[in-house]
């Protein structure tokens, strides 16, 4: 009774229940691990202080199995929550404030609700007068002005107020408002662009009253990458194991369902312009690269990708094996000889990075991945401008933790397949 009075007082402390926690399962996870360890080590200081030799036995069971029955309690709870969200309830009602291009970037982010939970209720415009900013998918109504958004806040009943943008010469605007909403409901939220590229090595130290944003520049070298690799070889070994066994039973579908050889090699770019061949299952026949030029009407892919819905050239089992991302496993053997990353950016064709300008072109940075934001984000229905800024919100800021998240989330597209043809 005692060890579970000081674990939940610690959780407590901890604030590991914290709503702003929901938004990161990692900052939610850590901050239990934390808890559980100081709980558990203070019940160690006190077994040893009072000779409570039983007490011993009783830490070291509960540490693993009570730690493991927490951190499955709250993903459990998450994944629920989380459907709920998908669903329109238990969400923010939310408004957007800023410049047009500002809150159609954020609305556009939020929209449909995930599982952040913001939904969209109005928009105040400091740069226009729109009634209503129609975005194709959405319409979010355009309410009061620069001087009246905690009073629309309120007739909206908004739960939260998303500042995207601020006026230009106002710097106390941000302070006014958060003044304004005192005593209400409302959570205020900032944006930028600036997180986009550079979320997580974003860092807030105030100097002497001076709020100061540290960025720490990204570098492409050094231990964290040597421990992409090494995570790289662990997963691809251990994944190479049952597609060996799977491939003489894929072979013989792909050869009996058409003529051609069973793997298809493709020249692609690699790390800093590197060139190389990656391989795959065939998917489509063996005359495909001849009958591109034909189809080439009749793209309906994104910026330089080529992609149809319905495309002629693909085999009835190649068709099976793009839905269930089955062709892209021989690529395991990339990663393992070092072309390629179990996660990174999509690997690109010769053409496309010959029409890259100077931004698109940091995707060459890391190595190309498997899989990727861009494989868990909707795949072939992103629009080219959504997949290069997946690709480069990537490279920025990847971590061995997103790393693990999304080859999670792979695992999951997978078994619900959406975007893949």
């Amino acid at each position: 009774m005692l060890l579970t009075a000081v674990w939940f007082a610690t959780l407590l402390v901890m604030r590991t229940s914290l709503t702003a926690l929901f938004g990161s399962s990692t900052a939610e996870y850590r901050g239990i691990a934390h808890a559980s360890g100081l709980a558990i080590g203070l019940m160690a200081v006190v077994a040893v202080l009072l000779g409570w030799d039983s007490m011993r036995l009783t830490v070291l069971i509960t540490l693993p199995t009570g730690l493991l029955g927490l951190l499955m309690s709250r993903w459990s709870w998450r994944r629920w929550l989380s459907n709920q969200r998908r669903h329109g309830r238990f969400t923010s009602r939310t408004l957007v404030v800023g410049n047009r291009d500002e809150v159609e970037y954020v609305v556009r982010a939020l929209e449909p609700i995930g599982t952040a939970g913001y939904q969209i209720v109005g928009a105040t415009l400091l740069d226009g007068n729109a009634r209503e900013l129609d975005l194709g998918r959405t319409t979010v109504p355009v309410l009061g002005n620069l001087n009246s958004v905690a009073q629309v806040a309120c007739d909206l009943k908004a739960d939260t107020i998303i500042v995207a943008g601020r006026p230009e010469r106002d710097t106390d605007f941000i302070k006014r408002l958060g003044w304004q909403l005192e005593g209400t409901a409302a959570e205020l939220v900032l944006t930028d662009r600036l997180a986009d590229v550079a979320g997580p090595r974003l860092s807030f130290t105030p100097v002497d009253g001076l709020p100061m944003i540290k960025m720490q520049i990204p570098t492409y070298e050094g231990a964290k990458h040597i421990l992409k690799r090494a995570l790289d070889i662990v997963v691809s070994a251990l994944a190479l194991i049952p597609i060996v066994l799977m491939t003489p039973l894929l072979s013989l579908l792909i050869k009996l369902d058409s003529p051609g050889p069973v793997f298809f090699f493709q020249e692609r770019v690699g790390r800093d312009g590197k060139p190389f061949q990656m391989v795959k299952f065939r998917s489509m026949h063996a005359d495909a690269e001849e009958k591109l030029a034909a189809l080439k009407a009749a793209n309906e892919g994104a910026g330089l990708l080529f992609k149809m819905k319905d495309d002629p050239r693909i085999t009835r089992v190649g068709k099976i094996l793009r839905k269930l991302s089955f062709d892209e496993l021989p690529q395991f053997w990339n990663v393992l000889s070092g072309e390629m990353s179990v996660v990174g950016p999509r690997p690109p064709l010769p053409t496309e990075v010959s029409d890259y300008d100077g931004t698109v072109s940091r995707r060459l940075y890391i190595k190309p991945g498997i899989t990727g934001l861009w494989q868990v984000s909707g795949r072939s229905d992103l629009s080219w401008d959504e997949s290069i800024r997946l690709d480069l919100r990537y490279v920025e800021n990847w971590s061995v933790i997103t790393d693990l998240q999304i080859m999670w989330r792979t695992a999951k597209v997978m078994l619900a397949p959406k975007g893949a043809y």
